[in-house]
């Protein structure tokens, strides 16, 4: 980006990158009507991981919970939406990878319209979509047999997971606007997510892990997320993990957001 357009950028008042950003959040939602696709992710993956944790893995894991599957529902709901908000905040590189590739950003840079509005537009709308997964999520955990005992407390879980998500938005953006290809992209958020993921307590609690495992699940933002939102949804202890999760977001947003921008603006 020229320094020119990074002065014009400035002049632009807040009113009207508000403005901008509403313009192409209506854009790129237009694109999911006009591509439906899209949305697969979002409504087939809170589905099928629900399903199949559960189903294969409730029985016995829940035995250690002492309440069989049952008691497994109520431990790996709270887990799985900490983990819908770090999957689905992957898209956001791959889609602006695929800008830049389509030649969809070159327009954008043409068009008076402040540049920090088509980043904050792109999260805005996987922030929508990471809802709408966990919507689905929790409709279908109520169907395996959840149960919501504390509404506020499951409000402030989602809160925090969507926030939580949005900050590793900027991180993906980052593998977006820095790797050559959108498979190499997806390899290295797949090579990120795996290990948070599995070596944490989303889906069993970590007290079976071996020693260094535990260790590393102590360390995990998920483990945290996934704690503070179990505190939260069924009445737990929540203090300690939901100050490190929001200490997890700040610190990720600290490190990853100016970079994304830096990258942004010499990008292409």
């Amino acid at each position: 980006m020229s320094a020119t357009a990074i002065t014009a950028d400035a002049r632009i008042p807040l009113r009207g990158h508000l403005r901008h950003t509403g313009a192409l959040v209506r854009r790129n939602l237009l694109w999911i009507r006009q591509d439906p696709e899209s949305m697969f992710d979002a409504v087939l993956m809170p589905i099928i991981f629900t399903l199949l944790f559960v189903y294969v893995f409730g029985g016995s894991i829940g035995q250690t919970l002492g309440g069989g599957q049952q008691a497994y529902v109520q431990y790996a709901v709270p887990g799985l939406l900490a983990m819908t908000s770090m999957t689905m905040s992957q898209g956001v590189g791959t889609g602006v990878h695929q800008d830049f590739t389509s030649g969809v950003m070159d327009r954008f840079r043409s068009l008076p319209i402040g540049r920090g509005s088509v980043l904050f537009a792109k999260i805005a709308v996987e922030l929508l979509r990471m809802l709408f997964a966990t919507v689905v999520l929790l409709v279908v955990g109520v169907l395996v047999g959840f149960d919501i005992t504390d509404w506020p407390g499951l409000f402030a879980a989602v809160g925090l997971s969507v926030l939580f998500g949005s900050a590793l938005m900027w991180v993906f953006l980052v593998l977006g606007l820095t790797l050559r290809t959108a498979q190499s992209v997806q390899a290295m958020g797949f090579l990120i997510l795996m290990p948070l993921q599995f070596g944490s307590s989303i889906f069993a609690p970590p007290r079976s892990m071996p020693g260094w495992l535990q260790a590393f699940t102590d360390y995990n933002p998920l483990s945290n997320l996934a704690d503070a939102c179990r505190g939260l949804m069924t009445h737990g202890p929540v203090a300690f993990d939901l100050w490190m999760t929001l200490l997890w977001t700040a610190a990720i947003t600290a490190a990853a957001a100016p970079v994304a921008v830096r990258r942004f603006r010499s990008a292409r």
